[in-house]
């Protein structure tokens, strides 16, 4: 069955953006006033700040104009991210695109000037300015990197024109792409990149599970060409602006607003690649063994291990579920939890042109909006848990913070989200003691949560570390060259537990994330930090959990090692890290014992 088109799905389960703004003409407006705004504010401040007593109320200024563009840019994206295929939609995202340019280069001058002044009168104007200390601080670690003012106005001019590649990913993924149907059973089913994803690539039938992979493959294979062109165009640009800016290394500029050192990166993706590996060929081995498949391919390892205990699980119920497993995180957080699902904050619905996947967007002290598209499997109950874990993350910290303050490391910023998947596999493991109960909410544990993050996040992050170091000896990437690098890393981690598909190699295909940075890898150190505290919440209960609230309250405020040791994890060790592998690994035996028992009862 085709999806239905947006004006064809139920107005209460898709999200209600008035309260952002209550209808395109008011957006045009706002636009319009914002973009006088920032004229207004470059005329009064422009040249007059080398006068410390200007920068706090400057900064007052433009911490409100930043404010506005916050909401006047979220809107945009969500509008048009429920709907590619609406044009007044598509038309106000490229306005709003293009109306960036111009107002990101009238502001360029505030850092350009702060940066000029002398580092002892900066740090002068840092200590004295306490609504923006943090702000500055990580101002002054940028000054090395500062280009000259003119130039950083130019690179702002052309923000559009530097994001264009993503959104040309996006347009070829959700517009061109036509997947069609695919035969399983002697039957035609329609495939789209929502259904294969969300239905078909975890489908018990082996026969629609694997031919929905090939077709999947096959169609994405005529687009790879302009694909890698697309993703050679962006990271071309990082690789560009990197040297200008006096980076030895385009991961080093990547990594520098994260305030993570490349030691921290290499361990994550190294320790991972190398220790989580072997539990996991357990893992496939035992899924092999349960499903009876004849090989153990690519295209298995997102399977139940028992599909028999995969409920189909209603809107409504989700939100019984989630109630009952973040509980633990109290009142306050548990409001925000209820108004999501009370004040259309969610949008739940399938429908043709919608982004693929799940997000949260938490604009400024406005409520946050979840996309997610439900497939009534219990599975989706983890993804949402994930998204609210977002969702309760900057509701808290947009009322403790500045705006400057409010977002936090994307080192940091999958640890909220993670935690909640665990507090639900927590709260799923306490209500029954039957062994098959038992293994399939371990098995979704390490199914989705851990899979997902420390397994495919970080597999790809593997992945793109070897397309960064090819970018920095001068290299372009084409088809084969990524098809090539994305074997390799798939089938260093698997060994010979799972048979590599022909298509396997396309996954970089899929992935959104490689335009946005050095994202992948911070799925798993999030998962990381996550991991030991939903430990410490289990085990301690609201001491544990009131350390963890004021750890979010702080957004940003802090860098991210310093942020976690409030939560007494101490990062600068490889001691977490292992741990939550160690932690895995048991899990894996959990499931093999309790495998061996049911068998026993048979």
């Amino acid at each position: 069955m085709s999806l239905p088109n947006r004006k064809n799905v139920p107005v209460n389960q898709t999200w209600d953006l008035s309260t952002l703004f209550e209808s395109n003409e008011e957006f045009f407006t706002q636009l319009n006033m914002t973009i006088e705004r920032t004229k207004a504010f470059n005329q009064r401040y422009s040249n007059q700040l080398s006068n410390p007593l200007n920068i706090e109320p400057a900064l007052d200024e433009y911490a409100a104009i930043f404010k506005e563009i916050d909401h006047l840019g979220s809107y945009a994206s969500l509008l048009y991210s429920v709907d590619q295929t609406d044009e007044a939609a598509g038309k106000l995202y490229n306005k709003y695109a293009h109306s960036y340019g111009t107002i990101a280069s009238l502001l360029t001058f505030v850092e350009s000037e702060i940066l000029s002044l002398d580092e002892a009168v900066l740090n002068q104007v840092k200590d004295n300015t306490q609504s923006y200390k943090r702000y500055l601080e990580k101002l002054i670690e940028r000054k090395p990197h500062q280009l000259h003012p003119e130039v950083e106005k130019a690179l702002a001019s052309f923000s559009p024109i530097f994001s264009a590649p993503y959104n040309l990913y996006d347009t070829t993924k959700m517009l061109d792409i036509d997947f069609g149907t695919f035969t399983a059973h002697d039957k035609e089913i329609p495939m789209s990149y929502v259904s294969f994803e969300g239905e078909q690539e975890v489908d018990a039938d082996t026969e629609i599970r694997r031919n929905a992979f090939r077709k999947f493959s096959d169609t994405l294979k005529k687009y790879e060409n302009t694909t890698a062109k697309t993703y050679d165009m962006t990271i071309q640009q990082e690789k560009i602006e990197s040297s200008l800016r006096g980076y030895d290394s385009v991961i080093d500029f990547l990594l520098q607003p994260q305030e993570v050192s490349r030691d921290l990166y290499n361990r994550q993706i190294d320790l991972i690649t190398t220790e989580l590996a072997p539990h996991m060929r357990r893992y496939a081995k035992l899924l092999q063994k349960v499903n009876g498949l004849d090989a153990m391919k690519f295209e298995d390892l997102k399977i139940s291990l028992d599909e028999s205990y995969e409920p189909e699980i209603t809107i409504e119920e989700s939100r019984e579920y989630i109630n009952k497993a973040l509980s633990v995180m109290g009142n306050d957080y548990m409001q925000m939890v209820n108004d999501a699902y009370d004040n259309r904050q969610i949008d739940f619905v399938q429908n043709k042109g919608k982004s693929t996947g799940a997000f949260c967007a938490s604009p400024y002290q406005v409520n946050p909006f979840i996309l997610i598209s439900w497939t009534s499997k219990m599975t989706e109950v983890f993804v949402l848990a994930h998204e609210l874990g977002h969702a309760g993350h900057f509701n808290l910290a947009h009322q403790h913070t500045n705006i400057f303050d409010e977002d936090c490391s994307r080192y940091f910023v999958e640890a909220p989200s993670t935690l909640n998947e665990m507090l639900m596999a927590n709260y799923l493991l306490s209500e029954s003691n039957d062994p098959k109960f038992k293994r399939w909410v371990i098995a979704s544990i390490i199914s989705r949560t851990y899979y997902h993050n420390f397994v495919t996040h970080l597999l790809e992050a593997a992945f793109q570390r070897e397309v960064y170091n090819l970018v920095d000896q001068g290299e372009s990437m084409t088809a084969e060259i990524l098809n090539n690098i994305k074997r390799n890393v798939i089938e260093e981690f698997w060994g010979d537990a799972v048979e590599i598909t022909t298509g396997a190699e396309l996954t970089w295909m899929r992935q959104p994330h490689y335009y946005m940075g050095l994202y992948p890898y911070t799925y798993s150190a999030g998962l990381t930090i996550s991991t030991i505290m939903s430990q410490r919440i289990l085990n301690e209960g609201e001491p544990a959990v009131n350390e963890w609230i004021e750890v979010l309250k702080k957004g940003g405020a802090l860098p991210p090692v310093e942020l976690v040791k409030m939560a007494g994890i101490d990062l600068t060790t490889d001691g977490p890290l292992k741990e939550t592998i160690a932690y895995i690994g048991s899990l894996v035996d959990e499931l093999e014992k309790l495998t061996d028992e049911i068998n026993q009862q048979k």
